[in-house]
């Protein structure tokens, strides 16, 4: 191909499904935006933590890298917060910032990055800015192959300003290849055969039952993200297994209404180990085993003895118990479920038992509107094919009780990382990569306020996203940890005074406040079937749960 790099490049955005473009545009970007495609979409946010957010929900529902154009040193370091996150969700986002011109660079110029590759480090997987204007095509290739390649995770791409109008000479273009995940050695998927098979119906010679032995999956992200959570849940059928979801997993890799769900597991040693020491063997699947966010004194129990199986050699190597198998899970579900058909084992054998996970009854209307009546309200209104965005951090302990996720392919996205201001971009992102769906994004207060933005972008996109903000005036969880920890009078938990409604609805949105309970059903169920954005604003009454 001749031409401009420019055009070189925006020709392999197009072999590379890259013509979804998500940004917030500066000077340094001009070139790069200019004569901008009729075959292109800009998804325009008004700060750039909205829009990479957007990129990484979109790219986790799509399951193919989402391409952000960031502004130099100062829009990267606004979007910063959002690559940690997409980081922590592995999620494969190329960031595309402008840098000032070449013939500048020595000097320091205004509007530049000086070591821009250095600065979003370590949460990158690769991070480059081209020696010569001719090799961008080539470097954003190269930044595509290692954001969807395992382990997936985000990319930077630096480009000073004066290379687009370049000539790019006379150069063959890449071409986008199929990738695969990292498959399972022969020698793994016989020691998990050989682990797995007293479980199934022949290997243990009788009718399986729920009493000992005993086997769990704990289920991460990486089981949704690899679109593998039926062969889970055909394996777990087949060895009566109970599944419980690994702790803060942002994504749902087994269905929460199955009779053999066992809860999740929180994010604290003590707690963990006493879920999990009645098994004889455990087997963590696209998680790290384990995550940990609370320091508590006293005895850990013994862990069973367990495999990790992982398409991150970062993770296995940071396991400090467990066996670790190199494999994204879904090849490795594959291959497992094969060897065992193969050996004589029935897999799947029949109607799974029960892994005896009791939730609470749902709560009565004359309770006020709490987050449980919120959560159980939306379970009975939401179709099928629906996805959920959360973040209310104080108030998932009554997500996981009432609003079971049902969905085994892409229903359910968190932020893993914990840090503020995904959910309410990500409910955006979610929106456009899943159009026929309903997508309703469950916020805290504080939550959306780090992103706000986004509504902007909701309305602009005219996606039928819905935001149900629970407004409990506070940064909840914050108190909660903060008094588990000893700590007493903390400053700078106290909100309240916002009210959402005119907010939204000067963003271009439908928005409504619900005080009542008698009225929540029927504005959950409005906003489920209106056309274009809708936010509920709903106050929330009741003590906060407890964390952990």
């Amino acid at each position: 191909m001749t031409g401009s790099v420019l055009e070189a490049t925006r020709e392999v955005m197009r072999r590379f499904g890259l013509t979804t473009v998500f940004g917030n545009p500066g000077t340094t970007e001009v070139p790069f935006l200019s004569d901008w495609p009729e075959d292109f979409h800009y998804v325009l946010g008004l700060h750039e933590s909205v829009v990479v957010a957007m990129a990484d929900a979109y790219a986790q529902l799509t399951r193919r890298p989402a391409l952000v154009n960031l502004h130099s040193a100062g829009g990267v370091g606004h979007g910063l917060g959002a690559v940690f996150s997409a980081s922590r969700n592995n999620s494969s986002v190329i960031v595309l910032a402008g840098q000032q011109a070449r013939s500048m660079l020595g000097e320091e110029p205004f509007l530049g990055a000086p070591d821009a590759t250095t600065f979003p480090k370590p949460h990158v997987r690769f991070s480059h800015e081209p020696a010569r204007a001719e090799e961008v095509p080539a470097a954003l290739a190269r930044a595509y192959r290692h954001a969807a390649q395992p382990p997936r995770g985000p990319v930077f791409l630096s480009v000073p300003v004066d290379d687009w109008d370049a000539p790019i000479g006379d150069v063959e273009l890449p071409e986008a290849t199929a990738i695969r995940g990292t498959a399972p050695h022969p020698d793994a998927v016989d020691e998990l055969v050989t682990a797995l098979w007293t479980y199934t119906k022949l290997g243990s010679n009788a009718p399986l039952t729920n009493d000992p032995p005993r086997l769990a999956f704990v289920a991460g992200g990486e089981v949704d993200a690899d679109g593998a959570v039926e062969w889970l849940v055909t394996l777990a059928e087949g060895c009566r297994a109970a599944v419980f979801a690994a702790p803060m997993s942002g994504r749902c890799a087994f269905p929460e209404d199955h009779p053999l769900f066992a809860g999740f597991l929180p994010p604290e040693r003590r707690a963990l180990g006493a879920a999990l020491s009645p098994y004889d063997q455990v087997i963590v699947l696209g998680a790290p085993a384990f995550t940990y966010h609370v320091l508590r004194d006293g005895p850990i129990p013994p862990l069973p003895p367990t495999y990790i199986v992982s398409e991150d050699p970062d993770v296995l190597a940071r396991a400090p118990h467990g066996r670790g198998i190199l494999a994204s899970p879904g090849l490795a579900l594959d291959a497992v479920i094969r060897a065992l058909n193969e050996s004589g084992a029935t897999v799947p054998i029949g109607e799974p038992g029960s892994a005896g996970l009791v939730r609470p009854p749902a709560p009565e209307l004359s309770g006020g509107l709490t987050a449980e009546l919120v959560y159980a309200t939306l379970s009975q209104l939401l179709p099928e094919d629906a996805v959920v965005v959360e973040e209310t951090p104080s108030l998932r302990g009554p997500l996981h009780d009432h609003l079971p996720i049902r969905s085994r392919d892409g229903g359910f996205l968190t932020t893993a990382s914990g840090s503020l201001g995904f959910g309410i971009a990500a409910t955006v992102g979610a929106a456009l990569a899943r159009p026929t769906s309903t997508v309703v994004g469950v916020l805290g207060d504080g939550s959306a306020m780090y992103g706000i933005q986004a509504l902007w972008t909701a309305a602009r996109e005219g996606t039928n996203a819905v935001f149900i903000v629970l407004d409990n005036a506070e940064y909840a969880a914050v108190r909660l940890l903060g008094e588990a920890a000893g700590g007493k009078k903390l400053p700078g938990t106290k909100l309240g005074g916002i009210d959402f409604v005119p907010l939204a609805r000067s963003m271009g949105c439908a928005a409504y406040r619900v005080d009542d309970a008698a009225d929540l059903s029927e504005a959950i169920s409005g906003a489920l079937n209106s056309y274009g954005p809708t936010l509920l604003h709903i106050p929330i009454d009741g003590a906060s749960p407890e964390i952990y």
